[in-house]
């Protein structure tokens, strides 16, 4: 099979590429952008486009399927190539589909938790011993991309984003998977860019909910009042609610209670205690055994990103998470404060996606910060620029928050500046971004903290 990627260097994109060139498949692709770490493994696998743009000319007859990458627009000249070629166009997710449309499709969605219910079942089902095919949004520890594609796997785990599927097709990518085992981990208006009102956001997730066929099943969390209401909508397939599954934590430890026994995790907080529980539904109805599945899942650490330790020393401790919507971050902060209810809490995160840039969806935050000491909240003015958005103020971002004592900065330089002067003493340091603080490199961040003298 002869495959093309048009945008090569996305992050699902490249992966994509990587899970197929180990299948056997000869790829080729291109963009006019390609950052590390895709330009990296893109090179060691040897597909890395020779040259950076596009080149129609090396689109020929001989293709077997082309896929389109969200980073490409519709006028882009390989596209248009492709079409009076007359080849088989594919977005990323339909793709996916049709390499998993003979298996069974355990599909995550849902406004927050969506790649770590996806890691943990991944990561149950290999301690398990069941082969699975998969694609997550993040790369987990012991694996060496985040899509696996086979011709033996019965099942496939997939994230399932409700972000548009290319520049060609409007609709959410999480449609296109048809799930056999669907899951909504919870809905919280995001993408306002796509989805203008909450009304139409919550559609796309009753649509997800009634592709699951009468031989599947629909897990869904409870705590949700609008997935509630939802649920109540669907009567195709077997229901699953869940909740937060029984925990204590004892010694800085969560320890999940069981009929087996306590089990000891290497994780916290409650959002992951719902995500389990998600995950364990989704295992069981595939066939894993309940004291299999609680035996597999403390040994899962965690996907990157996701509540991840950058450096512990002594009473300090500073991690690194995706959250940037306002559940996500609620949830974050709230999991580091049960964690550590002693412990001086300084919440740092970045402004970055199109909605957190957006006044009118910037009220959504207020509170979200709340249980922090400390709350921090940076963005760029470059970043809005970019994205061709109005500009914001920090007054606005003061007022959104509705936190008095918020600090609100516009400088990477001086942010650095303001952490690395934290005290070091009974002090957790969380840092959340879907970008990067406009280059902050938080591993060595950490290091320098911790380096400097009490």
């Amino acid at each position: 099979m002869k495959v093309h990627f048009i945008a090569i260097g996305g992050s699902a994109m490249h992966n994509l590429a990587i899970a197929l060139h180990l299948k056997g498949y000869e790829v080729t692709g291109s963009d006019d952008e390609i950052f590390e770490p895709a330009r990296g493994r893109l090179a060691k696998y040897g597909i890395l486009p020779d040259s950076i743009g596009w080149h129609p000319e090396r689109l020929t007859s001989e293709l077997d399927a082309v896929i389109l990458g969200m980073h490409a627009r519709i006028d882009n000249p390989e596209l248009v190539r492709a079409k009076e070629l007359g080849l088989k166009i594919y977005s990323y997710p339909e793709y996916l589909y049709e390499q998993s449309k003979d298996k069974v499709r355990i599909v995550i969605g849902g406004s927050h938790g969506k790649t770590t219910i996806t890691s943990m079942i991944i990561h149950v089902l290999q301690q398990c011993g069941v082969e699975c095919d998969y694609m997550v949004g993040a790369l987990l520890d012991g694996f060496e991309v985040m899509v696996r594609l086979s011709e033996t796997a019965k099942v496939m785990v997939i994230e399932g984003d409700e972000y548009l599927t290319s520049p060609i097709d409007r609709r959410p990518k999480f449609h296109l998977y048809q799930p056999t085992i669907g899951i909504v981990s919870g809905i919280a208006w995001d993408h306002v860019n796509v989805f203008p009102t909450f009304d139409i956001y919550v559609k796309q997730f009753e649509i997800f909910a009634k592709m699951i066929p009468a031989n599947g099943r629909f897990i869904y969390c409870e705590a949700d009042e609008v997935l509630r209401e939802l649920a109540g909508k669907i009567d195709n397939a077997p229901k699953q609610p869940y909740g937060v599954h029984p925990y204590h934590i004892t010694d800085g430890i969560t320890y999940i209670e069981t009929p087996y026994g306590d089990y000891p995790l290497q994780i916290f907080g409650r959002h992951n205690l719902m995500n389990l529980n998600a995950a364990r539904y989704a295992c069981l109805s595939y066939g894993v055994l309940e004291e299999q599945f609680y035996q597999a899942i403390s040994s899962f650490k965690g996907a990157s990103k996701r509540l991840e330790p950058v450096v512990r020393q002594g009473s300090f401790a500073m991690y690194k998470d995706f959250a940037h919507s306002p559940s996500k971050l609620k949830a974050t902060v709230s999991a580091v404060r049960e964690q550590y209810p002693e412990a001086h809490l300084i919440a740092c995160m970045e402004l970055h996606t199109f909605s957190s840039l957006t006044e009118q969806f910037l009220q959504q935050y207020a509170g979200a910060m709340d249980e922090a000491d400390e709350a921090i909240v940076y963005f760029s003015h470059e970043a809005i620029r970019h994205k061709r958005l109005p500009d914001l103020t920090e007054e606005m971002v003061m007022k959104a928050f509705a936190r008095p004592d918020l600090v609100v900065m516009t400088d990477s330089r001086l942010l650095e500046d303001k952490l690395l002067k934290i005290p070091t003493v009974s002090t957790v340091l969380l840092m959340m971004s879907s970008g990067d603080f406009n280059g902050i490199d938080l591993n060595q961040l950490g290091e320098k903290i911790v380096s400097l003298p009490l």
